[in-house]
Formats: structure tokens, sequence, C-alpha cells
């Protein structure tokens, strides 16, 4: 079976092209053909690593460079750009004759249920039903982001399957006939679980507005009142670092709170820390949760849209808190630290848990859908 997987990029190390490349990983040793589809590349290295008999093919579309342009010049930009990439999309999808067409809902989403090429077409979301409204933009760019969110329902319902990671953000979507739940798989399995006698806390995610981060170093002032001797080390990269970084400083938490650069073997820093906490503001199904859980790691985390719900199950494996209850999110994180006996209990709990989201039936999911809709051509 051919199968082609259409993204941004692979370049990045987000949890989205982690998830790609271990799918397309599994696809390609179980002796499928595997193509990915990129738009802005530009001759970038895969940061995860992929099979070698993977093909990747890079359309040259560039996105990206709008990206600091007016409301008006933008959506002018980018009308253009969704031509040139419909256009070349089209033609090169004629020319592979693939079975499974996936969208990861890119750019490509508005367009490409419309294209004739033979394959059947598969949109999968790995955020949530509103996450366009939970940008908190203003003016111009919020009904913008509310048209867009009205959009999407309307595209997915274009779609010969519409994927989606959790049974909460299904509810959302409301009664579609295409509509199937399918989550993120494991994305290793470690070598060692954590230890979690280090005096440490981990947070793994994007800097951005999405993953929180500025609340959580806020909230580290109340963890450092009370334990001066944990450190928080936040792995990722983005457009907040300098800002973040800035806060760290006026907070005065420079010696305890640390920006680290992501890293290929993060199993090592989850291994090597007691907790992990995620303060995002929405999400999908969060990798950073099910790397965590997967290590054995006790999670404190937001209950944000979607994914932590289903992922942490109350005073079990880790604890939820409202969205920005910063002291709430401190006081759990103390109670932890206090609680050597409850972080081994919570951890072996999250181990245990993990097993909900073992790769092989997972992928053998996919591999049911993609013979059903090829089976109903």
């Amino acid at each position: 079976m051919k199968i082609v997987y259409c993204i941004v990029g692979t370049f990045s190390s987000g949890g989205m092209e982690r998830v790609l490349a271990n799918k397309a990983n599994y696809l390609s040793r179980q002796g499928h053909e595997l193509v990915i589809i990129t738009t802005d590349q530009r001759d970038r290295k895969s940061y995860f690593e992929l099979h070698n008999n993977i093909v990747q093919y890079d359309l040259g579309i560039n996105y990206t460079d709008t990206m600091n342009k007016g409301v008006l010049r933008k959506i002018l930009a980018y009308s253009a750009k969704q031509r040139n990439h419909r256009q070349k999309l089209s033609g090169l999808l004629l020319r592979l004759r693939a079975d499974i067409v996936i969208s990861m809902f890119d750019h490509d989403a508005s367009f490409l249920f419309k294209l004739k090429d033979g394959s059947r077409k598969i949109l999968e979301i790995h955020f949530s039903r509103y996450k366009r409204l939970q940008y908190d933009r203003k003016g111009l760019w919020k009904l913008i982001d509310q048209f867009r969110s009205r959009k999407d329902l309307h595209t997915a319902k274009k779609y010969d399957s519409f994927v989606v990671l959790t049974h909460e953000d299904k509810e959302y979507w409301g009664d579609l006939p295409n509509i199937i739940v399918i989550p993120n798989a494991n994305s290793f399995i470690p070598q060692t679980r954590a230890g979690l006698f280090e005096k440490k806390v981990i947070a793994v995610g994007r800097y951005d507005y999405q993953k929180g981060f500025d609340e959580l170093i806020k909230a580290w002032t109340h963890v450092y009142k009370m334990h001066p001797e944990w450190s928080l080390s936040i792995f990722g990269h983005g457009p907040l670092a300098e800002t973040l970084q800035s806060s760290i400083q006026t907070l005065g938490l420079q010696d305890v709170v640390h920006l680290c650069v992501p890293v290929k073997n993060i199993e090592k820093e989850y291994v090597s820390s007691s907790i992990l906490v995620m303060t995002s503001r929405y999400e999908g199904l969060p990798m950073a949760l099910l790397e965590g859980q997967v290590c054995g790691l006790p999670l404190v985390s937001y209950a944000c849209k979607c994914g932590p719900n289903d992922i942490i199950q109350e005073g079990r494996n880790g604890f939820l808190l409202a969205e920005g209850d910063q002291e709430g999110l401190a006081s759990k994180l103390v109670v932890l630290m206090d609680d050597a006996v409850l972080r081994k209990q919570m951890g072996c709990a999250s181990a245990e848990l993990s097993e909900n989201y073992s790769e092989e039936p997972i992928m053998k999911q996919w591999l049911a859908l993609f013979k059903q809709l090829t089976e109903n051509i």
C-alpha cells in the first residue's frame, strides 16, 4: 500500500513531527510504501530519524515567509501560496498514484479532499476542536480565528475519514459520520524508568502561548519558597524564549529554572527527573504527558482541552488543576516533593497506564482504517 503524509515540515522537534516519524517508520517497516510531502522544509534535515525507504518531497511553498506581514498582505500572499500549493500537490499526487493521502490539518486541509488523484483522503488533527479560539488574539485576527474555526468543521466533513485523538474532542465536533478516535502511541519504550529521587521537575514543549510556560515560571515562585533545592528544566525552543528568560531573571529564579534546548534523547531527561509538569492552554493529546508517563513519572497538569483528562487519573498517576490555577499547581508539586512514597506510587501507576498507548494496537487501528477505506473504493 502506498501512503502519503502531508505536513509543513519534518525539521521541527515538535510532538506532531515525532508522531509522524513514529507512524511512518512503523508502516515502512511493515513493508508499505511511505511518502512525506512538505511545504516549508528548505533543505533542512528531518529532526527525527526516518526509515531509509521513506521518500520525501518538498514543494517549496514556504508559508512561513508571510509570518510577519500585516493582515491584508498576509491574506493576499496566503491566497497566492494556496493556489501554487494546490497546483504542485495535485501534479505530484497524480504521479505518485497513492492509495491513501493524509493531511495533518496543515495548509493543504482546505483543498486536499478536492484533488482527483484516485486516493482516499484522511484528515487528522493533533490539536482540539477549538484550538483557533484559544490563540487569544484580538481585533481582526480574532474574527479571522472565529471564521476559520467554523470552516474547520465544514472541512472535516469532506474527508473520507476524520481522525481525532481523544473521545473528549470527538464530542466537540458533533455527530460527524466520518469521525474516528485513534490516539497517539507512546514515542518509545524506555530502557529504564525514572528513579524519582532526583530533585528535578521537567517540562517539554515549544516556547509559545499554547504551552503556558509563562504561568509555570510564575507558579515556580511558590514552589521555590517551599523547596529551593528543587529545579525545573523546560526543554524546547520558540518565539517566547527571550520573554521567558526575562521572566526567570525578574523573579530571581535563574539558579533553579532553566530553559534547555531540545534534545533527541529526551528519554534520558525524563528518567533523570522526578515529576513532569504541563501548563498548556490547549492540546490534542500531549506527547509530553505520554512520554513522561511511559518513563514512570507522576504527572501534574492543567486540565486543558484536550488530552490531560484522558491520560491522568486524578490521585492515581498525577494531579489535574484548573487552567490558570498557578497556586494549585505549585501546591500539588510541593505535595509530590514532600512525599517520596506518593511519588513512587504515582510513578508506578503511570508506567502501568502507559500500556493504553502501546504502539502495536494503535497502529493496527490505522491499518484497519486504511484497509476499510481502500476496500470501499
